[in-house]
């Protein structure tokens, strides 16, 4: 097996931005969270991408700072969050400032992104995230049906039909279909599958960014139904959560949040196309972002919503 590894076995995401990867039989492996992607021609474009909204942030971030909107200060631990968290960038975008410690903050913000974790006492008043301990697949369908009031997780040995095999680690993006009864494998979570494409053969996720407990901004995504459990997509357009969601859903997110103790994350919410009903499948406490393919007047204006709820959030 071929390794490039710049830090073998450091994951502390800190220093060089280098540190944080290493190359695996033509593989960029993320070492926080095990994610892997192709070292391939499209994933290089996608950086090259990214880099440009990197620069677009930090000029938007200065030009608050000498228009003297600086914003509050911010403490994150264990971790401060790299530049493609989209926290880091609703911090950088709104003029906030990263505090060495809690005493020199106005909030502490809990970045962790291991699925299971022990979050530290936060030493501060205004505290977010630190009840989110657990993102595991199993620990979000229960919170899920909780919320809701309906079922995701199937029990593989006595169910009949299709499910969903995925992994319990966050981000993996290694669901597929399998045929059930089946037995369980262990490290592994079983769900029912939630069709969302009608005629035309698309399926849709919306991916919605919750601040302070409450949708803020939904991330349609649009990619054929064989790949639907593609990490890829072929759109992705910002919407409000009211064209999205009723009331009612709006209510049973912010509940899910609450049962979650998740202030700031990403959830994967599908709607299923015959149901009509909500199904949140994931939940993201440091979500990466925004889809390299949004247009640049969707990512500004995503980038500006989740920032302003951010200083919102800490400042209340």
């Amino acid at each position: 097996m071929a390794t490039l590894d710049f830090a073998p076995g450091n994951t502390t995401q800190r220093g060089a931005w280098i540190r944080d990867f290493q190359l695996v039989d033509g593989y960029v492996h993320v070492k926080s969270t095990g994610v892997r992607f192709k070292n391939d021609w499209q994933l290089w474009k996608d950086i090259g991408r990214w880099f440009t909204y990197y620069a677009f942030v930090r000029l938007h971030g200065l030009w608050s700072h000498l228009s003297g909107k600086t914003g509050p200060r911010i403490y994150f631990t264990p971790h401060r969050p790299r530049p493609w968290y989209i926290l880091w960038a609703a911090t950088i975008w709104g003029g906030m400032r990263f505090a060495n410690s809690p005493e020199a903050a106005d909030a502490a913000i809990y970045f962790e992104d291991q699925t299971q974790a022990s979050p530290p006492p936060p030493h501060h008043a205004r505290a977010f995230n630190f009840g989110v301990g657990n993102v595991s697949k199993t620990y979000v369908a229960e919170a899920m049906e909780r919320a809701f009031g309906y079922p995701l997780a199937l029990d593989p040995t006595t169910h009949f039909g299709e499910a969903v095999e995925k992994g319990e680690g966050n981000g993996l993006h290694d669901g597929h279909v399998v045929q059930c009864p089946t037995a369980r494998l262990e490290g592994k979570s079983y769900q029912r599958v939630i069709k969302t494409e009608g005629a035309d053969g698309w399926a849709h996720d919306l991916r919605t960014a919750c601040v302070g407990g409450k949708p803020v901004v939904v991330f349609v995504k649009k990619k054929p139904a064989s790949a639907r459990f593609s990490i890829q997509n072929s759109s992705v357009v910002v919407k409000n959560p009211g064209e999205v969601f009723s009331r009612a859903e709006l209510a049973q997110i912010e509940s899910f949040c609450a049962e979650m103790k998740l202030d700031w994350g990403g959830l994967d919410v599908l709607r299923e196309h015959e149901s009509g009903r909500l199904y949140v499948v994931d939940v993201n406490k440091t979500d990466t972002g925004p889809a390299v393919v949004l247009s640049w007047k969707d990512r500004a204006r995503a980038t500006t919503l989740l920032s302003n709820a951010l200083r919102s959030m800490v400042l209340r």
